[in-house]
């Protein structure tokens, strides 16, 4: 079964991200420093971007199974206000999420399958659901099968509780989603932000090389190098201020 936590690169998206990242930090330092010996040598740090690749399609293929397992939890507080019980519902919530997703071979599509099976073969629905949240690590799938799991011992009106407790975590993906895009805009601001600075030394040596000259030598090689270290710690801070999370 699929471990969401962790994206195994395919041998072509691992050979487009080192040649992306190679060439970027090749290009990147040889505007900055007009030295192809240095553009060759700091290419090979370029190597550290697969790694960098696999986790920005992880947290992708996550925010995708948590946008998906909203729609289930719709989709299941539809079946329980039907009159169906939690066990089965979940036995046929695959044919109703197909309509809302239009995805068969989507991975929440993958994981309903999975535990409908495991739900007709005996097992307990709280242990299908607390390995597929181990598994995905998503906290929202955490909460709702603790939920379950903790309803169905300790007793009580379950199909109740996981209708509000289901409705409770799609009201926090929602809130999620709006504040995803309310930000979108500023991401987009910030990337341009980071990118200008890099941008303007790139124009200027083509449009004004003799003005430019002083940096590619001596003591400008030193200043150059330090406000480049300073670009690099205020993109990363850019980057950790947008990184909101509810």
């Amino acid at each position: 079964m699929t471990d969401y936590r962790r994206y195994q690169l395919s041998l072509l998206e691992r050979l487009w991200a080192l040649s992306i990242g190679c060439l970027f930090c090749a290009v990147l330092t040889w505007l900055m420093y007009r030295q192809v010996l240095v553009a060759m040598c700091v290419a090979p740090a370029g190597l550290l971007y697969p790694k960098q690749h696999a986790k920005l399609l992880c947290k992708k293929r996550l925010d995708k199974l948590r946008l998906q397992f909203k729609e289930a939890l719709h989709a299941l507080s539809a079946l329980l206000a039907a009159g169906r019980s939690v066990d089965n519902a979940f036995l046929t919530l695959e044919d109703d999420l197909v309509m809302l997703i239009g995805q068969m071979n989507s991975d929440m599509m993958k994981e309903l399958q999975i535990i409908a099976n495991r739900l007709r073969l005996g097992d307990p629905l709280e242990v299908s659901l607390l390995d597929f949240a181990q598994r995905s690590g998503l906290e929202e799938v955490r909460n709702f099968s603790e939920v379950i799991a903790i309803c169905k011992r300790a007793g009580g009106d379950l199909v109740e509780v996981v209708r509000n407790t289901s409705q409770f975590i799609s009201e926090k993906l929602d809130v999620e989603l709006e504040v995803s895009v309310m930000i979108a805009n500023k991401k987009f601001e910030s990337r341009i932000m980071m990118a200008m600075p890099f941008a303007f030394v790139g124009i200027l040596g083509f449009m004004a090389a003799d003005y430019m000259q002083p940096l590619y030598t001596g003591i400008g090689v030193v200043l150059l190098t330090l406000c480049i270290f300073c670009l690099l710690g205020c993109c990363w801070w850019m980057l950790r201020i947008m990184d909101i999370r509810l």
